[in-house]
């Protein structure tokens, strides 16, 4: 049944308004009765999931999808129905948006639809990985499996991006800070200098020169220069949707110098971690292939995946497949080689993945661990440079004045 937000007031005349599911606005209004409410309006929330600000562009945060996640693995892993599992949930979250949002997709599933299609209502919070493998759960009857699997990688995503910020707080403060103390300088600071320095007329030295070349620049276009950044940023997320040019940008980032490997190692991690759960879980090897290849958030490596589906179903082995592709790493290759030889295939993707996924923690740890030294290598320099500029124009004022 779907849901219904509605605005009610009681005897006393104290409004109040919350959701409840209905065959359709009658029953909601006739149910309201029963309570000693009187209805003021009720609108049913699949009404506005089409519209700006719907349920359909409402974003679910990762914290709520986390707990969404564990709950739904836990029911369906107690064998209890999906659309049960789902009204449980949706009785344990407190923003009505959230609550919108789960009786809704329980509605579609009660019509009929499986859980993988109404999960396309929520788009905005469930990305294509999640229903990707939702889908290929259903499609091999081993939903509470999967469902085990997306909750173990959303809670590892949430404490790697927690642990993330939490590391990049202080660099980007202590950025921030110093960026904007540097262009206060240029812009207010140094002009003042300069006329003092020009009134006495000092011939200045080439790095003081450049430093008022750079804040006459600043004074003139920087407003301009900020307004063409953030336009070419916004035309270039914009072009990105372009799914030629989004193929094309991709391609070139599983080759570009510096963040190739961090691209297929993480491709890899989530292709292989997919693969080896539906394997593990009966899939046949074909269709797991096809659901795992929208799971890989390149898409260069997505459309490789799909040739190796391709030549799998053709016959061909799946270790020389990945070998030919040419988008993953050797030791999963051939970690691939070795389970098809002992016939244990999902096992030895299983230890695959948890290897690339800890090399991606080490790398992603590293670079963390090398941004804050090196803001406060970048900055300190400019500030030096800046000091630097001043004071030499003045230590050579002072000794013509001696």
């Amino acid at each position: 049944m779907p849901a219904f937000l509605y605005r009610a007031v009681d005897p006393a005349g104290k409004r109040s308004k919350g959701l409840l599911e209905a065959a359709n606005e009658s029953a909601v209004r006739a149910d309201l009765r029963k309570l000693n409410l009187l209805p003021l309006t009720v609108e049913a929330t699949q009404q506005r999931s089409g519209v700006s600000g719907g349920l359909r562009s409402y974003r679910m945060n990762l914290k709520k999808q986390v707990l969404v996640t564990r709950q739904l693995a836990t029911l369906l892993g107690a064998q209890v129905r999906i659309e049960d599992a789902i009204k449980v949930v949706a009785e344990q979250m407190k923003g009505a948006r959230d609550v919108s949002l789960l009786l809704n997709m329980r509605s579609a599933i009660v019509d009929g639809r499986s859980f993988a299609e109404s999960l396309e209502e929520a788009r905005g919070s469930f990305d294509e990985y999640y229903r990707a493998s939702v889908r290929a759960g259903e499609s091999a009857g081993k939903l509470p499996e999967v469902m085990e699997h997306l909750a173990l990688h959303i809670e590892d995503r949430a404490r790697n991006r927690q642990t993330l910020q939490l590391a990049l707080i202080y660099p980007a403060l202590l950025a921030f800070v110093s960026l904007s103390v540097i262009v206060a300088l240029l812009t207010f600071v140094v002009p003042d200098i300069v006329r003092v320095f020009t009134a006495r007329g000092a011939e200045l030295p080439a790095l003081t020169r450049g430093l008022i070349a750079i804040s006459d620049w600043l004074q003139r276009w920087g407003v301009i220069t900020a307004g063409i950044f953030v336009a070419a940023l916004v035309g270039a997320h914009v072009l990105l949707r372009q799914p030629a040019l989004r193929l094309n940008w991709d391609k070139w980032l599983t080759r570009a110098p510096g963040i190739n490997t961090l691209v297929l190692r993480l491709n890899s991690a989530q292709f292989s971690g997919t693969l080896a759960t539906l394997v593990q879980s009966g899939v046949p090897l074909a269709d797991a292939l096809a659901a795992a290849s929208g799971t890989v958030p390149n898409r260069f490596i997505r459309a490789r995946v799909a040739q190796i589906t391709r030549n799998v179903q053709d016959g061909a082995v799946l270790s020389k497949s990945v070998q030919a592709a040419g988008v993953f790493p050797p030791m999963l290759v051939a970690m691939i080689a070795s389970g098809e030889a002992g016939g244990k295939l999902g096992e030895s993707l299983e230890r695959a993945a948890n290897d690339q996924t800890a090399s991606l923690k080490a790398t992603v740890t590293a670079i963390v661990a090398l941004v804050e030294p090196a803001v406060l290598l970048i900055m300190g320099g400019i500030v030096m440079l800046l000091v630097m500029s001043i004071l030499m124009p003045i230590v050579g004022l002072n000794a013509l004045a001696g």
